[in-house]
């Protein structure tokens, strides 16, 4: 198990040395408007397992958004701050 703050971690880390076989560093290769859809595509997975799955379902899409979110996030040059900023 890994906090948010620990997954950026481990992300901004694949992304820094491009990690080869990383989904991630692939992710990123493909840019902000393919890792844009793919969050969208994961917050629709998220809400509909919420609506009719179990919660352990609904969790694990869940994980999948926020793992999304930080791609999109090193994708546009973000940290972690500029996001708390705005919490």
């Amino acid at each position: 198990m890994k906090t948010f703050d620990e997954l950026w971690e481990e992300l901004s880390s694949k992304a820094a040395a491009g990690s080869p076989g990383s989904r991630t560093v692939a992710l990123l290769a493909e840019g902000v408007h393919a890792v844009g859809k793919k969050v969208v595509e994961e917050a629709a997975e998220a809400w509909m397992a919420a609506e009719h799955e179990s919660p352990e379902r609904a969790a694990e899409e869940i994980s999948q958004l926020l793992y999304h979110a930080q791609v999109l996030m090193l994708a546009r040059g973000l940290t972690l701050a500029d996001v708390y900023r705005h919490l």
